[in-house]
């Protein structure tokens, strides 16, 4: 059903939320894990036309995926990441195309109205410019 999944990360407790909801459905599917983090500072924004050297974010949150990749793996996941720079929900979205995944699993923060358009919404974006599934969960609130 499922071949490949992309699951964006963050570096942040929700990236564990949305990694043990799927593992299961992962393993029933016997899908491919794809991870993303996308840097969008400033530094990453510039990073390629500039030619500038990576941040330490930048290296911490390499480090952190291929962290998620080795644990994946030894569960037995098949999986792999990508690290992008720029806009998070245009990368994904390109990601998402250019890897011909089938579903991306992404969690949101439980914003609302005001903060959306304050912030934007990654999961909005993307969610409303791929033709494939996406699973969105809510871990802006601790489960009861």
């Amino acid at each position: 059903m499922y071949q490949r999944i992309l699951i964006p990360v963050e570096d942040s407790r929700h990236d564990q939320v949305m990694l043990n909801h799927i593992q299961e459905l992962a393993a029933l599917c016997h899908s491919r894990i794809l991870l993303i983090s996308v840097a969008h500072g400033w530094v990453a924004r510039n990073f390629q036309q500039l030619t500038l050297r990576e941040s330490e974010e930048m290296q911490r949150k390499k480090k952190y995926l291929s962290e998620l990749v080795e644990s994946l793996q030894q569960k037995g996941f098949e999986s792999e990441f990508v690290f992008a720079y720029g806009d998070p929900s245009a990368e994904i979205i390109r990601v998402a195309r250019e890897k011909h995944v089938d579903l991306i699993a992404m969690t949101t923060h439980g914003h609302r109205f005001i903060s959306d358009l304050l912030y934007g919404s990654v999961s909005n974006d993307v969610r409303h410019s791929v033709h494939i599934p996406v699973l969105l969960l809510n871990a802006g609130k601790p489960a009861e």
